[in-house]
């Protein structure tokens, strides 16, 4: 979802990646409890090695971190919360969703930044996940974490020069769909901006991606010279108040996608049953092997021949048209191509590796994509299918590289590229 959302960010905007000179990103659910998480993230944008970065985490007011450090920071900076929280399945998972937001902090940026004021409290139970687990937790005492909560809102907002109860936006946190009035009222915000900014209804608790999403629709959703309030809240630690001037124009469409499942389909999907241990067998790719090969994993960089300007992917040994052993020019790929063969893995079928997967989702698709430049200049290579009902599949559909979670490696998980239906 990070990577998907600095894409579109840099994808809208006339920035090139090699401009960007620092990331923050902001999480409460990392991948791994101790390793770094943005080199992967790094790696896969294909940003410099050199890049500056900052991780943020262990709370749902990371984002503000994430934001306030790089309005700081010199040259371009790209900002990125993306979470998926989880919860007991019985209880506090259901309202649980995930996302990502992403944004680019330029000298000439559409939205301004005018002010910041924080509120510093010891605020413990309120949301809380416990070390070695994956399952968030809550005292559930509702009247005192609407009123704290409330009272750090009031008291950080009244140190802002400017009048808060203009803004014609509001992103505030929001673990439902309520709770950004609940915890407001003491500073008498318009209801029209606060439904602005609500996004708890259409993707749930996306927790530290919460206020980074809502400023994304609130932005879009108001003029020029507008204002918007942002509000993030972290239990144990306080409120960060961010003010903001501008709007953005949010051309790309959004699409969502509603579907009705079973409980028991629904504890499948999040790995809460159903998942075993496998032994033996899969594939065994040895770490210096897969880092050999991240780049053609990761943004499908292929190698073209110097002596007859054909294409190798991966780029190495000798080249497949001439046969000539070579230094491979490095190129990368386009990230679309025409599905030449399809097929499905069914129940049971799955190398070992993907079992877990295939237990969770159930059957999947494989297919041999060709990508490259041109009729005759490009490439075949089969690819796991992703994000679609793999049996609607079909010869000559289009299709589209995505960053997706491969599977996991003694503890590690790994990533790749999937595929995806495209409309031509």
């Amino acid at each position: 979802m990070a990577v998907a959302a600095a894409e579109s960010a840099i994808d809208h905007s006339s920035i090139d990646v090699e401009t960007v000179s620092s990331v923050h990103f902001a999480t409460t659910s990392p991948p791994l409890e101790e390793e770094e998480l943005v080199p992967r993230f790094v790696h896969m944008l294909g940003f410099s090695e050199t890049i500056s970065t900052r991780t943020f985490t262990q709370s749902t007011r990371s984002g503000a971190s994430a934001l306030s450090t790089a309005l700081q920071t010199d040259g371009v900076a790209l900002v990125v919360a993306a979470d998926a929280p989880r919860g007991d399945p019985a209880d506090i998972d259901h309202p649980f969703g995930a996302g990502a937001a992403a944004f680019l902090i330029t000298d000439s940026a559409q939205v301004e930044h005018l002010e910041t004021a924080t509120v510093v409290d010891e605020l413990p139970g309120i949301r809380y996940r416990e070390q070695g687990t994956e399952s968030v937790e809550e005292l559930e005492i509702t009247s005192y974490e609407r009123s704290e909560i409330k009272r750090c809102v009031t008291e950080a907002v009244s140190q802002f020069d400017n009048d808060p109860g203009n803004v014609a936006a509001a992103a505030v946190h929001q673990p439902n769909a309520r709770f950004p009035s609940q915890i407001t009222s003491g500073i008498s915000i318009d209801e029209t901006a606060l439904s602005r900014g609500i996004i708890a209804n259409q993707f749930g608790d996306v927790g530290a991606a919460g206020v980074p999403l809502a400023l994304t629709e609130s932005f879009s959703a108001i003029d020029g010279d507008e204002r918007t309030l942002a509000i993030f809240f972290g239990s144990g630690g306080g409120v960060t108040a961010m003010l903001f001037r501008g709007a953005i124009d949010n051309e790309w469409e959004q699409k969502s996608h509603t579907e009705e499942i079973s409980y028991s389909r629904y504890l499948r999907n999040r790995g809460y049953i159903g998942i075993v241990d496998v032994s033996g067998g899969g594939a065994h790719v040895s770490l210096p092997s897969w880092r050999r090969t991240l780049d053609q994993r990761y943004r499908l960089v292929a190698g073209r021949c110097p002596e007859c300007s054909g294409l190798a992917f991966p780029p190495e040994g000798t080249c497949p048209e001439c046969h000539c052993s070579v230094e491979f020019e490095q190129v990368e790929l386009p990230r679309e191509g025409t599905v030449r063969a399809v097929t499905v893995i069914g129940q049971g079928g799955a190398p070992p590796e993907f079992t877990e997967q295939q237990r969770r989702n159930g059957e999947y698709g494989v297919a041999i994509v060709e990508v490259g430049f041109a009729e005759g200049d490009s490439i075949t290579l089969p690819a796991q299918l992703t994000d679609t009902d793999p049996a609607t599949v079909a010869v000559g559909d289009n299709a589209q590289a995505l960053i997706r979670r491969i599977y996991s490696q003694e503890g590690v998980p790994r990533y790749g590229v999937k595929f995806s239906p495209v409309e031509p």
